[in-house]
């Protein structure tokens, strides 16, 4: 998962990183995996605190990119950038900013495509829960999804979603 989240990083980060005066050249694969790393310690910090929940709700698609755990690890990597680099604030910020939506939605689409197997969210939740001790990830997906399988219908319910909707009127 790891190497495929990287290669996407490196698709997007033309202009951000590559292309970037601020990062030399030679750092350039630094930076890559600052950003990779970025996503996945967000992700493991969520499961970790037990905020499975979160993890899933980026997952279910709509704007991903605009989600909390988004802003977190924006906000992780420009803290890395800084450290790193010695980057100031705005510049790190502007990096994060322009890379960091593209590479979250494209995660997230490439996610839930039955047609990409590149990752799926089972890996994912298993990777950053460390094996969640005996958690029942498909049951979980399960539940946010509606079915058993994320994208299948469930034959009793909805799910937590469709009940989080009603409340709502949705």
């Amino acid at each position: 998962m790891l190497e495929n989240l990287i290669n996407l990083v490196k698709e997007h980060a033309g202009d951000a990183i590559i292309n970037n005066p601020a990062i030399p050249n030679e750092r350039n694969d630094e930076a890559v995996e600052m950003a990779s790393s970025s996503i996945i310690d967000t992700l493991k910090n969520a499961a970790s605190n037990g905020n499975i929940a979160d993890i899933m709700k980026m997952f279910q698609g709509g704007n991903a990119a605009a989600s909390p755990m988004a802003g977190a690890m924006q906000s992780g990597l420009v803290q890395s950038l800084m450290s790193k680099f010695g980057l100031d604030n705005g510049i790190a910020g502007s990096i994060a900013s322009s890379l960091l939506p593209k590479v979250i939605s494209s995660f997230v689409n490439k996610t839930n495509d039955p047609n990409d197997s590149s990752f799926d969210i089972q890996s994912i939740i298993s990777k950053v829960a460390g094996g969640a001790g005996g958690l029942d990830i498909q049951s979980l997906i399960g539940q946010f999804t509606g079915g058993d399988k994320p994208g299948t219908p469930a034959a009793g319910g909805g799910g937590i979603l469709d009940t989080l909707k009603g409340f709502f009127g949705k």
